[in-house]
C-alpha cells in the first residue's frame, strides 16, 4: 500500500504539463494547453491540460484525470508502477506502507532486466561482423537504419556464445531470463543459436524477451523466449513500444502475425504495426491496443490459415468491443503476406487496403453465412444456431443490436424471431460448472 499522503505530495511536486508533454505535443491557448487526444482519433484538439488544476480532460471522449491517471492510461502501467515512474522523475522514494522511508528492495526483476539488456547489446554487436546474417537482412530488403531502430542482432552459431557477454555463465539469472537452457545432463547452452534476434520491449521500452528467426531452412522458423516473470506472450505485442506515436498519428493500429512483417512495413514508413508473439490474439492484446486507438485492423494472409487466425482473433475480441471503437479484418491476396505485399504494391496501396478493411460485424456474418447453405431451412437454422453464442458475447450494445438485425436479414427472419431463438438456445445450452449462460441479445424498444 502506498500512503495517500505520499500520493498527494507527489502530485504537488510534479507538473502535469511537463509529464504529458513528454508524450504528447501541447500548445498553449489561454490558461490551458491543448492537443489532439492521444486516446481516440480526432482531427481537432479537444484534449485540454490545466496547469492550475493539474488535471487533463478530453471534451471528445471524456477521459480525464491526474498525472498518475495519464501514465496509467497512456502507458498501460498499473497504479504502483505509475507512482514509481513519477516519483523517479522528481527524485522521491516511494514508501511501502508509511512505516518505512523506502520499501524493502527486491532486485530480482532488476537483475533480469539487466541480463536482457546485456544480451541485447551482445547480439547487436554480433550482427555487423556476421556476413550470412547481413546478407539475409539485405535479401529481405531491410536497411541498416531500420535494423538499428528495432535493435536487431544475431545469435552466433555456437552452443555457449553468451559466455563472452556474462562473466558468470552459470548464474541462475540467465536461466530465469530464458537466455539459456539446462539439459537433463546438467549441460548449459544458449537458447538462441544462428538466428536473427528481435528484441521484445515492454511498454516502458525495457527488453523483456527475444524472438529469433533462422537464417535459412530449419525448424522452428521462429523461436521465442519462454514465459518468465518479465514476459507473458499473451499480454505483449511486438513493436508496440516503437509504434505508439505512429498509431496515434495514423488513427489506427495494424496487427500482423510476424516480427518480419512489422519490420518490413516500417521499412516502407508504415510504422503503426505490431505483431502477436506466436499466439492467437488475446483479449489482453485487444485491451492494450484500445488504450492506444479506437481502430484496430487485423492483417492476415488470404489463405485458409490466415482466415482461421482471423476467426480466433474475432472470437477473442467479442467481450472487449466498444461502440466507439472499430475492429476490422484485412485479408491479403493468397500469394502475399504483409512483407511481400508492401514490396510489390507499395505503402500507399497497403494503407488504402487497411482503411477499407472489413469491419468485425460484417466479417462475422460473411464467415458464418459462407459455412451454411442459406437456400434451405436447415442451412438457415444452422446459421442462426452458430451465430447465437458469438453474437450474445458482443459487449458493445449498439453493435450487438445491428449484428442481430444482420443475422435476421441473412436468415430471412424477423429481428424478434432471432432474439427469441437466441434466448431459447442460451437457455438450453449445457452450462459448464461455474459458468454463466450467455446473456440474450435484446433490441431497444
Amino acid at each position: 500500500m502506498i500512503p495517500q499522503s505520499f500520493v498527494q505530495e507527489l502530485l504537488s511536486r510534479v507538473d502535469i504539463v511537463d509529464v504529458i508533454e513528454r508524450y504528447v505535443p501541447l500548445k498553449k491557448s489561454g490558461a490551458n494547453y491543448f492537443a489532439c487526444c492521444p486516446f481516440h482519433g480526432e482531427k481537432s484538439a479537444s484534449f485540454s491540460v490545466s496547469p492550475s488544476k493539474q488535471f487533463y480532460h478530453c471534451f471528445g471522449c471524456g477521459v480525464h484525470g491526474s498525472a498518475v491517471g495519464f501514465l496509467m492510461e497512456y502507458s498501460g502501467l498499473g497504479f504502483v508502477d505509475a507512482i514509481k515512474e513519477l516519483a523517479a522523475q522528481v527524485g522521491l522514494q516511494v514508501p511501502d506502507d508509511g512505516r518505512s522511508a523506502a520499501p524493502a528492495h527486491d532486485d530480482t526483476s532488476e537483475r533480469l532486466y539487466e541480463a536482457m539488456a546485456v544480451a541485447a547489446r551482445f547480439y547487436r554487436d554480433q550482427l555487423k561482423p556476421s556476413r550470412p546474417a547481413i546478407d539475409y537482412l539485405k535479401r529481405r530488403g531491410l536497411s541498416g537504419e531500420v535494423a538499428a531502430r528495432f535493435g536487431l542482432g544475431y545469435a552466433p552459431d555456437e552452443w555457449q556464445a553468451l559466455e563472452k557477454a556474462f562473466p558468470d555463465y552459470q548464474a541462475r539469472t540467465l536461466a530465469d531470463a530464458g537466455l539459456v537452457i539446462d539439459n537433463e545432463q546438467g549441460r548449459r547452452y544458449d537458447r538462441f543459436r544462428n538466428r536473427i534476434i528481435f528484441p521484445i520491449h515492454d511498454r516502458r521500452g525495457r527488453i523483456i524477451a527475444f524472438g529469433g528467426r533462422v537464417l535459412d531452412k530449419g525448424e522452428p522458423k521462429y523461436l521465442n523466449s519462454p514465459e518468465t516473470s518479465l514476459f507473458e506472450k499473451g499480454r505483449e505485442l511486438y513493436g508496440l513500444f516503437l509504434a505508439q506515436k505512429a498509431i496515434r498519428d495514423a488513427g489506427f493500429a495494424v496487427v500482423v502475425e510476424g516480427y518480419m512483417d512489422v519490420v518490413a512495413l516500417a521499412q516502407f514508413a508504415i510504422e503503426n504495426a505490431v505483431a502477436t508473439l506466436g499466439t492467437a490474439t488475446t483479449p489482453q492484446h485487444i485491451h492494450t491496443l484500445l488504450r492506444q486507438t479506437d481502430r484496430i485492423v487485423f492483417c492476415f494472409d488470404g489463405d485458409a490459415a490466415g482466415r482461421r487466425a482471423a476467426w480466433r482473433a474475432l472470437e477473442n475480441a467479442l467481450e472487449s468491443l466498444r461502440d466507439d471503437a472499430t475492429l476490422a479484418f484485412l485479408f491479403l491476396p493468397a500469394e502475399h503476406d504483409p512483407d511481400s505485399f508492401v514490396r510489390a504494391e507499395g505503402a500507399e496501396a497497403f494503407r488504402k487496403a487497411a482503411l477499407a478493411a472489413t469491419p468485425l460485424g460484417s466479417f462475422l456474418i460473411q464467415e458464418l453465412s459462407g459455412r451454411h447453405p442459406l437456400d434451405s431451412a436447415e442451412g438457415r437454422a444452422a446459421f442462426v444456431h452458430e451465430a447465437a453464442p458469438l453474437v450474445t458475447r458482443i459487449a458493445a450494445p449498439l453493435l450487438k443490436l445491428q449484428v442481430v438485425k444482420a443475422v435476421a436479414e441473412t436468415a430471412g427472419m424477423t429481428q424478434g424471431e432471432v432474439e427469441y431463438a437466441f434466448e431459447q438456445l442460451a437457455a438450453s445450452a449445457p452450462r459448464r460448472r461455474g459458468a454463466e449462460a450467455p446473456a440474450p441479445a435484446r433490441a431497444a424498444a
